[in-house]
């Protein structure tokens, strides 16, 4: 009876006239697709200086590399060179610069136990490391621009110089800024995480493109319709393993013994610790790409001038979509940052020591330093599962579709971003759909009593 009326009151807290009565809900969500729209608006303002036609043929001749798959991050911002054409990267290498220096840095140690605080002054910090990356960055692209093409008789930039340079640094600050406050915007005021809706937003508008290039190699005979269908078949069925893994933990099962308050005894109760197989989420495989794709691209910008260094050339060479060298820093990166950030989430101590004050324990294991360290065997180990899980997903659709020329919108990177962010976006919505029945029910009550 009790799972009946679990059910029921599930599915009235999901039906359309509650929707329909939930004022806070649909302004959270008008406000974040507003915020989402602005996004798109702004990423097709161009930077001052550029010629927009040069620079499209000269990206049409390095599809497929790794410019095309951090345009698909941006959204097509890079292409366009707008003033978002840096999108949020900057800011996530910054968060993972400041995340790591606060697990070696005794003093940003300190500053994260301190609560609210002293998390708003290492956000404060990320955006003083956004800034100085978003500066070298920008420059490094600036004077990348200036010499990209020379050598094929085609100028991107319409009068360079130094006036050039400052211009884009200065613009491309404004822009990363602007995108990073308006992703907090979304966390505060609308639905889902804002970086991360911004991203998805990114690869969500780049997918009509890329299922229109792959509709036009297919009409050019460049590929077959039956690998068309296989790449369908393999992104419903990644889609699924997806929706399968995030959802998998390893349940443990904790005990609390009986307790006498005051003249009542209450008998002992038993709950499940849940541990997520995936508890880093989406975020070893865009800090990793993040990583990876930021520094190439810049070395890639400076290589394609002709006056570069010959290393340049031969970096961009062997990091290229599906290159083994490219692969394999892919794949160290997610495996480090999917144990890296579950050591951040999750302290096996600290929940430890939380047990234990409140009398529970795990059946067979004593409280305190042995729960501990069970607890961080078994996340050891589903970590592993975990990492092993999002590298198959990241790097096998990716080899596939890089050998045949495929857009980056079909990766498993892709896919697994689009998948967790609509997947955490729709459960933040059901929590705000069911906090707002209990808020009706409780007004009910509140009415009846005061009439009786």
């Amino acid at each position: 009876m009790a799972s009946s009326a679990q059910q029921q009151q599930l599915a009235a807290s999901l039906s359309l006239a509650n929707f329909s009565k939930a004022t806070e809900l649909k302004k959270r969500l008008w406000f974040t697709l507003g915020a989402l729209i602005v996004f798109r608006l702004v990423s097709f303002v161009p930077l001052p200086g550029i010629d927009p036609e040069a620079l499209n043929s000269l990206f049409a001749k390095t599809q497929g590399g790794v410019l095309d798959f951090f345009n698909m991050f941006s959204g097509g911002a890079l292409q366009r060179m707008s003033l978002i054409a840096l999108g949020v990267t900057p800011y996530i290498t910054a968060s993972i610069i400041i995340q790591l220096m606060t697990s070696l840095v005794p003093s940003l140690m300190t500053l994260k136990k301190e609560g609210e605080s002293g998390r708003k002054k290492l956000n404060q910090y990320t955006r003083y490391g956004t800034v100085l990356l978003t500066a070298v960055q920008g420059y490094g692209i600036a004077v990348g621009l200036e010499g990209w093409g020379a050598g094929q008789g085609i100028a991107a930039v319409i009068d360079p110089g130094w006036f050039f340079r400052i211009s884009t640094v200065i613009t491309l600050i404004g822009g990363t800024m602007f995108l990073m406050w308006l992703g907090e915007q979304i966390t505060s005021r609308g639905i889902g995480n804002g970086i991360s809706l911004i991203i998805m937003a990114g690869i969500v508008s780049h997918l009509p493109v890329s299922v229109g290039q792959l509709f036009e190699q297919t009409r050019t005979g460049a590929i077959s319709l039956g690998f068309v269908l296989m790449v369908a078949v393999l992104g419903l069925a990644t889609i699924a393993f997806i929706c399968v893994m995030e959802r998998a933990q390893r349940k443990i099962l904790i005990q609390y013994p009986k307790r006498q308050v005051g003249s009542r005894q209450y008998q002992g109760d038993s709950s499940f610790l849940p541990l997520k197989i995936n508890t880093s989420g989406v975020i070893p495989p865009i800090f990793a790409s993040s990583l990876l794709l930021m520094p190439l691209t810049v070395a890639q910008f400076l290589g394609k001038g002709g006056n570069g260094p010959d290393w340049l050339l031969t970096v961009t060479t062997q990091l290229q979509r599906g290159a083994p060298v490219y692969m394999a820093l892919y794949a160290a990166g997610i495996i480090f940052f999917s144990f890296f950030y579950t050591a951040v989430v999750f302290n096996p101590e600290e929940t430890a020591e939380n047990l234990k004050k409140y009398g529970g324990f795990i059946p067979g294991i004593r409280p305190g330093v042995r729960t501990s360290e069970y607890l961080d065997y078994v996340l050891t180990r589903i970590t592993v599962i975990g990492a092993a899980y999002l590298t198959v997903i990241c790097l096998l659709p990716e080899f596939l579709t890089s050998k045949v020329g495929i857009a980056a919108s079909f990766g498993g990177t892709s896919l697994l971003i689009i998948v967790n962010v609509t997947m955490d976006t729709v459960a933040q919505i059901q929590s705000h759909l069911l906090a707002h029945q209990y808020d009706g029910l409780i007004k009910k009550s509140k009415l009846r009593g005061n009439r009786r």
